[in-house]
């Protein structure tokens, strides 16, 4: 019997494209969500005494805790689903106590690391980000 040696190349492009179309559904799966990926979250920060079960949790609970995003089926592994709180300061680097700009949290937020969150839903205000950077700045504390 004579057996055709397979194309490496076609093997790696239909290993490719399926890899590809599992990343763009579950990209595009943030979108079904409970709440319209379109409208602002309405979670407004003071100025001080951040608390994470008033601001930061109820604002990851609107807009990132669900599906494929950061929901129990999440493609990046972080479940923010509540309580969130000992699974967010689990990742390293994800938030430094008292440093917020070297928090890898605050520069998926504000962009200085890529891809910026929330993915295909609107971007926190300027209120929210600077109420997650205080937070941190304050120590991070669960209360």
């Amino acid at each position: 019997m004579n057996r055709r040696p397979s194309n490496p190349g076609k093997l790696f492009l239909v290993v490719f494209t399926l890899v590809l179309a599992q990343i763009l559904v579950a990209l595009s799966s943030c979108k079904d969500t409970i709440t319209d990926p379109d409208q602002p979250i309405n979670v407004v920060f003071p100025d001080s005494n951040v608390s994470y079960s008033q601001h930061v949790e109820p604002l990851f609970q609107q807009g990132c805790a669900f599906g494929q995003c950061h929901g129990s089926n999440s493609a990046g592994g972080l479940n923010l689903e509540s309580p969130s709180y000992s699974k967010l300061l689990s990742r390293p680097g994800l938030v430094v106590s008292r440093e917020s700009n070297n928090s890898l949290l605050v520069q998926r937020l504000d962009g200085r690391l890529q891809p910026r969150m929330p993915l295909n839903r609107t971007q926190l205000t300027q209120n929210q980000v600077n109420g997650i950077k205080k937070w941190i700045d304050e120590g991070a504390a669960n209360n």
